[in-house]
């Protein structure tokens, strides 16, 4: 853990490799190199271990590229310079691995490759699913074996970690590191290994269709490395027993903590991150050290103003704990990232005095750039979507999250809006491509996805596997990927073949669902730990739920289309059948005449938003007929409300049903997140459990597709339909990326006035419509002047 080895950027020198090479070893073939792990431990038990090799080159390589992946998780080293860390997060069946480029590394002489490679056994994360613990590093160079994972490799087991089960939910246990029984410098050339044990051998790399058997299937990384950018600390809101130099420790600096003293320091960022914290310090032997992480302060066990801190603590936050040995130059860093606003710092030192030389973090997460801009007249929007970008990037990694401080879960319902809004404000389509493969992979004998993957423990909600198909049928819409939909097409038919199976022949509706059948967390359909029942509508578990009836027909909308697309043309007739007969089912049993709305079950006693929104986007009431629907489910505070996550479905039943200027009257819910001092977007309302949920983050998405009125007009984003609805807006200015380059809007309002300019990248055009009015748009600039 020294500290030349821990601040180098990842990401310089990792290169990503999606086809095997033209030439050099047959990656699609059985690799030369061993999986290798360490003799004489519980394969799947918890453990820190240390891998190293040494070899000599004749000269540095001007090119010098290796395949590297562990069970669990690894952290490789070239003579001592960080240069990959992984691997990606999947399944068993597609363990991925990460091609590494190490030349600028290597130097003629001696050299050294090194990996810590950790497995948190019991007390692993939720998502991250695992064989054994292993390491394997492959030379893609036919006939270069020096650097292969072999007997040659040496080990050792790090006894200087143990795991601390602080409260975290499902993120996986922290650290407990004694800083005497680590092994220091151990990833540098000039360590002396020769305590070290022969690595034991496990089984050959394995790639798809190349063994018999298979415990991991290697594939190659099909996402970019996780960004890893230096992040200073912010500022120390409370200091006990120590004096606090200058503006440490946003700034440099040096804090020194008597011998014999306890000290605690409340830090704060300003802002939620996720990051792998640094501490380094010099001497203070065997003083304790305790770093705990909260997204925000308690103040009689609830939150409150996120700013305040007077009067508030931190409540069952995951901690961090380091016993110094007395050395210098000694750093701290977790082996997973943590997420805080609040850092708390305390620090009991013994017969020595400790020097804090440096407390700052290394952000990560995954490389979205912010490639989209919005700006217009009303200044509080600029708020809204900073910080809603901020949300989503911190639920962005090697998978999408549904939070990053509790669970680390990719989830469906909240990877379809995520992934939105990666198309919209970066335009990478990357993780949206994985975490549709990756739910596509979790199917099970019964046909219906896993709500929530990579994970070994598995939950189904049913209506989440409705939400993938709409997810895929987003992505053809955006990027026109028809091979994707043929490799989903088996997933799709089963999904689908689930669902008809469970139509309750008396009622033409949905019948009993077994599992969880979440719709939203609308406060009067509470948790249950006894069934599956929290966030469920009326019917949801006994049948004839109009909400869920009415998104599976929602659904199969897009099903048909995409059905029709790969020319399963007697399927896509069988299925607009049932749509069809879901609709009037519906209608017979769930329409209320005298109250003009749709009730949640042929009960007829709870009435929803849920339902109505999803009568609109299925077309359950004639398209003249939903701008009434929509009014009225606006204004009638009786019905059942729509939380922060299932308003992403309001607002588009606010733009099906011509209404969409009204959208900017109905962001007050995220203003008061932002008036009680949150920096990201919670997962609902107060009380709030987590204050970091990507779902919450729709605002980026809505500003550019609803306001601005951005959308494809065809598959693959060919054509391009722009429909903007300013709601008073004086002004818009806006940017969005697109497939062929980038969409610019600047358009100024006066009344029903409207001048500016529209500009689509080349090889594209569309139409511009306001009010019934339509004019082509060319690509290139186009003049804008409706009067």
């Amino acid at each position: 853990m020294n500290r030349t080895s821990y601040i180098g950027s990842l990401v310089f020198g990792l290169v990503l490799s999606l086809a095997v090479q033209a030439s050099g070893v047959n990656l699609a073939a059985k690799w030369p190199a061993y999986w290798i792990t360490c003799p004489g431990v519980v394969p799947t038990g918890y453990g820190v271990f240390h891998f190293r090799k040494s070899f000599s080159l004749s000269h540095q390589p001007a090119r010098y590229l290796i395949n590297v992946s562990a069970d669990n998780r690894y952290r490789l080293f070239v003579n001592g310079v960080p240069v990959s860390q992984g691997p990606a997060r999947g399944d068993l069946l597609h363990w991925y691995y990460e091609q590494v480029d190490i030349a600028h590394c290597l130097k003629q002489g001696s050299n050294t490759i090194a990996a810590v490679v950790w497995n948190m056994g019991e007390h692993r994360p939720l998502a991250q699913i695992s064989c054994q613990t292993g390491l394997i590093v492959q030379s893609t160079a036919a006939g270069d074996s020096v650097i292969n994972t072999s007997q040659a490799w040496k080990v050792m087991h790090n006894a200087a970690y143990t795991p601390a089960t602080a409260y975290n939910y499902f993120a996986g246990a922290t650290d407990s590191v004694d800083a005497a029984h680590y092994p220091w410098g151990w990833e540098q050339t000039g360590y002396n290994d020769r305590g070290w044990m022969d690595a034991a051998l496990l089984e050959r790399g394995t790639p798809y269709g190349s063994g018999t058997g298979y415990s991991w299937v290697l594939t190659p990384r099909d996402i970019p490395p996780m960004e890893e950018t230096k992040q200073r600390m912010g500022i120390v809101r409370k200091a006990d027993g120590v004096s606090i130099p200058g503006a440490w420790p946003a700034k440099n600096g040096r804090l020194l903590v008597p011998a014999n003293r306890k000290i605690k320091l409340l830090i704060d960022q300003g802002f939620l991150t996720t990051g792998y914290p640094e501490l380094l310090v010099n001497g203070g032997k065997d003083a304790r050290i305790k770093l705990s992480y909260a997204e925000a302060l308690f103040k009689n066990g609830r939150k409150g103003d996120r700013n305040a801190v007077e009067g508030y603590e931190m409540i069952k936050a995951p901690s961090d704990y380091f016993i110094t040995d007395g050395g210098r130059q000694r750093l701290f860093r977790p082996l997973w990232f943590r997420t805080w606003r609040y850092i708390q710092l305390e620090i009991e030192t013994r017969q020595e005095p400790l020097e804090v030389e440096d407390i700052y973090a290394m952000y990560t997460g995954y490389p979205f750039r912010e490639n989209a801009s919005f700006e217009s007249s009303d200044e509080s929007l600029q708020k809204i979507w900073q910080t809603g970008w901020r949300t989503a990037r911190l639920c962005a990694h090697e998978t999408y999250f549904d939070c990053p401080y509790y669970e680390q879960l990719q989830y469906i319902a909240d990877t379809r809006i995520q992934a939105l809004i990666s198309l919209y404000v970066s335009g990478d389509d990357r993780l949206m491509k994985k975490a549709i493969r990756s739910f596509n992979r979790s199917r099970t004998y019964e046909g219906i996805t896993d709500s929530r993957f990579p994970g070994y423990k598995p939950q189904f909600i049913p209506p989440f596997s409705l939400f993938w198909i709409n997810m895929i049928r987003d992505h053809w819409m955006h990027r026109g990927d028809t091979a994707l939909v043929k490799e989903c097409l088996p997933g799709i038919r089963s999904v689908l073949s689930w669902f008809e199976n469970k139509v309750d022949p008396q009622t033409g509706m949905l019948g009993a669902l077994p599992h969880w059948n979440f719709a939203d967390w609308a406060k009067p359909w509470p948790w249950s730990n006894e069934k599956p029942l929290g966030g469920v509508p009326p019917g949801g578990l006994t049948g004839g739920s109009s909400v869920l009836t009415l998104q599976l027909a929602y659904t199969l909308r897009d099903a048909v289309e995409l059905l029709s697309l790969v020319n399963e043309n007697d399927l896509a007739v069988h299925y607009t059948v049932l749509y069809q007969s879901l609709l009037k089912a519906v209608k017979k049993n769930c329409w209320n005449e005298k109250r003009q709305l749709f009730a949640d079950d042929p009960e007829q006693n709870s009435f929803s938003q849920h339902a109505n929104i999803m009568a609109v986007l299925s077309e359950a009431l004639p398209t003249e007929k939903q701008g009434m629907l929509v009014s009225r489910i606006i204004a009638d505070t009786s019905l059942v409300q729509a939380t922060l996550y299932y308003r992403f479905y309001l607002f588009r039943a606010l733009k099906k049903a011509g209404m969409a200027n009204v959208y900017l009257k109905m962001l007050q819910p995220w203003k008061d997140m932002l008036a009680l001092g949150l920096t990201t977007f919670a997962e609902k309302p107060e009380p709030a459990r987590s204050d970091c949920h990507a779902w919450s983050a729709s605002p980026n998405y809505d500003l550019l597709a609803l306001v601005c009125g951005i959308e494809p007009a065809a598959p693959g984003f060919r054509s391009v339909r722009i429909a903007p609805a300013p709601g008073g807006l004086k002004y818009i200015k806006a940017t969005m990326p697109h497939p062929l380059g980038m969409i610019r809007m600047d358009l100024s309002i006066t009344g029903d006035r409207w001048t500016g300019t529209v500009t689509l990248p080349a090889g594209s055009d569309g139409l511009f419509v306001y009010k019934g009015k339509t004019q082509k748009l060319n690509p290139g600039k186009n003049r804008i002047n409706y009067a």
